[in-house]
């Protein structure tokens, strides 16, 4: 994957700052007013992630023309189009939209056959750092798949220079170098990490420029911790969704897999180069650099800091008091979860919302690792340890240990069905489902 989508030409001069892009290209965006297009093809690659390294074959979601991210606009109606070259089914998995029941997947969105194309048009009301990903039904194929992130740019200008996107995957390689999809036992399997397809990422910058890191968990199991070394690293959005932005302790984030997170960098007026480390629980390892040049800076003098980034519509404040109240439980046997290929809208539902109440859910891992739990359709607020107020951010995936129960809460906007999505941090476990409605 190339390097980078930096210099995001937003339609009608809305670039933020617009600033410079160091000569890289921007991604590709919608090419009319209020309506875009793209064509996805599942098929079959490979992935060099460095000079001299092996080729990974893989299977890989990939736009027509190739483009590392796809950039569209807050409002746009998108026109997306799925091509299964695969020797499997396959569905697309969306993640951080909201309230979208023709793109939910399995509950709208039935496998593709093998050979099958599918047509949609998807409303983009949100502005953020997405994912698109086919692993609902990846566990244990004979290769692995990873994700392709895309961005829905705000309508309103935001004072940045320009984006750096990074991808960090998780692989498992066998002695041979050939991947072992999750869902497999990986005995004798070596991890290896990627960022954008490689090995290393590096990011070049010019004295007092600001940069968007989008930062993307595409990890299918493990949670990771991201550090940007001696910077302040201002978080402005979490899983897509505008943050009181706050600065990351030591410039740490931690990432469930599946997690976002924006954060803004200002390089300062020095030059000179900081590591960019992943810490995946057993060590912490380089994956890039952010180097500033030894030139003259980009302007005279420092940004103002950054104002919160305009709301995508999400409730100030949510009434726990007359709120609905449910339990799910994972990690259990007869929980009520199952695997993704076996699903049915015939299964019993995990609950029954309805709009206009707030939704109290206590998600306890009653399974000996920890579990990671994603809701599809609404993004929930953390509520803290005595259900008297939340986080300041909102999130559509969470991490729970082992013997844990974390409370979160939602405004049920959307009628409907949706999944939840559930699996533990261990490669050869399964990714789980379950459904809920809004009515």
């Amino acid at each position: 994957m190339p390097d980078n989508a930096s210099g995001l030409a937003r339609r009608e001069l809305l670039i933020g700052l617009a600033a410079t892009a160091l000569g890289q290209s921007a991604p590709r965006m919608a090419s009319a007013r209020g309506r875009a297009g793209v064509a996805l093809e599942a098929k079959e690659a490979v992935m060099a992630p460095g000079p001299g390294q092996p080729e990974i074959p893989i299977w890989a979601l990939q736009s027509s023309p190739p483009e590392p991210v796809v950039l569209f606009m807050k409002g746009d109606e998108l026109e997306i189009t799925v091509q299964n070259n695969l020797p499997v089914p396959a569905v697309l998995n969306w993640r951080g939209l909201d309230g979208v029941r023709l793109a939910e997947p399995l509950v709208s969105l039935s496998p593709l056959p093998p050979g099958a194309k599918e047509t949609r048009v998807i409303p983009l009301r949100q502005a953020g750092t997405f994912l698109w990903d086919l692993q609902l039904l990846g566990d244990g194929q004979a290769r692995p798949l990873p994700a392709m992130p895309f961005i829905v740019a705000e309508s309103e200008p935001v004072a940045f220079d320009r984006d750096e996107v990074f991808l960090i995957e998780e692989w498992r390689l066998r002695h041979d170098g050939t991947p072992i999809a999750p869902g497999t036992e990986p005995s004798g399997a070596s991890p290896l990490y990627t960022v954008n397809g490689g090995l290393i990422r590096d990011v070049r910058a010019r004295a007092r420029e600001r940069l968007r890191f989008r930062l993307i968990n595409g990890c299918q199991r493990t949670v990771i911790a991201l550090k940007i070394e001696d910077r302040e690293v201002r978080v402005m959005a979490l899983d897509g969704e505008p943050a009181e932005p706050f600065l990351a302790r030591n410039g740490a984030m931690v990432l469930p897999p599946g997690g976002r997170v924006d954060a803004f960098v200002d390089t300062g007026a020095s030059p000179g180069a900081t590591r960019i480390l992943l810490h995946d629980g057993k060590g912490a390892r380089p994956i890039g650099q952010l180097v500033v040049a030894d030139q003259s800076p980009l302007r005279d003098a420092a940004l103002p800091l950054a104002p919160p980034l305009p709301s995508n519509g999400l409730p100030d404040k949510l009434d726990l008091k007359s709120a609905q109240r449910f339990d799910v439980t994972l990690g259990a046997a007869k929980s009520g979860w199952i695997r993704p290929e076996n699903f049915d809208m015939s299964a019993a539902r995990a609950f029954r919302a309805k709009s206009g109440l707030p939704v109290v859910l206590a998600l306890s891992n009653r399974g000996d690792k920890p579990a990671i739990f994603h809701l599809h359709g609404h993004h929930f607020r953390l509520l803290d340890r005595l259900d008297d107020g939340w986080k300041p951010f909102w999130l559509d995936t969470i991490a729970i240990e082992s013997g844990q129960t974390q409370r979160i809460a939602f405004a049920p906007d959307y009628a409907g069905s949706w999944l939840m999505e559930s699996v533990t941090t261990d490669w050869a476990a399964h990714r789980l489902v379950q459904w809920y409605s809004v009515e």
